[in-house]
């Protein structure tokens, strides 16, 4: 399996095949617009018109399962996320990325990629918080927190998972090395 072989819900709720994206680079994105790591839009915006005419693509997948930090429908959250940090990139219908109801490309992520560990200050505040709901986080590929990223290569392939405390100055340098 790789990432062409999903099909993911747009916003107004038609399917879109993930097929579209072949010979591309891809990051994954699952977001939420209430988080302490909400203004990485601005970040990821950025290198988004960067690199995206040497065939780089994000996917933005809000979710509401950390804190209920996404609380509002597709449409509301898309205008919070073009009106405050004037992203273009592709956004999709809110999903569920852990659990019996996560989205099957979501399932297959998080069982072909490991927790990579939280970086920085915000591991002491996260860290306790994330135990809470899963005693056996360090151990297993469940998405953590919001803004986790998941880095596919041209073959569709997964490259790289970027926790969301990860410096996005780490995620630009692989993304370039693999684009």
């Amino acid at each position: 399996m790789n990432l062409y072989d999903f099909t993911v819900k747009a916003q107004d709720g038609s399917d879109v095949a993930l097929s579209q994206f072949e010979g591309k680079t891809v990051l994954i994105v699952n977001t939420a617009t209430g988080c302490g790591f909400t203004p990485q839009y601005e970040e990821l915006q950025n290198m988004y018109e960067e690199l995206h005419d040497q065939g780089f693509e994000i996917l933005d997948f809000p979710c509401n399962q950390f804190m209920n930090q996404a609380p509002g429908d597709d449409a509301e959250i898309h205008d919070f996320c073009t009106g405050r940090y004037g992203i273009t990139f592709p956004q999709y219908s809110k999903i569920d990325v852990n659990g019996e109801n996560a989205i099957p490309l979501y399932k297959w992520l998080t069982q072909n990629t490991k927790f990579e560990g939280f970086d920085g200050a915000m591991k002491l505040m996260l860290a306790p918080i994330v135990k809470k709901m899963d005693k056996d986080y360090k151990n297993n590929g469940n998405i953590k927190w919001n803004f986790t990223k998941i880095l596919i290569d041209k073959n569709g392939n997964i490259a790289a998972r970027f926790e969301p405390t990860a410096d996005i100055g780490k995620i630009r340098a692989k993304v370039k090395e693999i684009i």
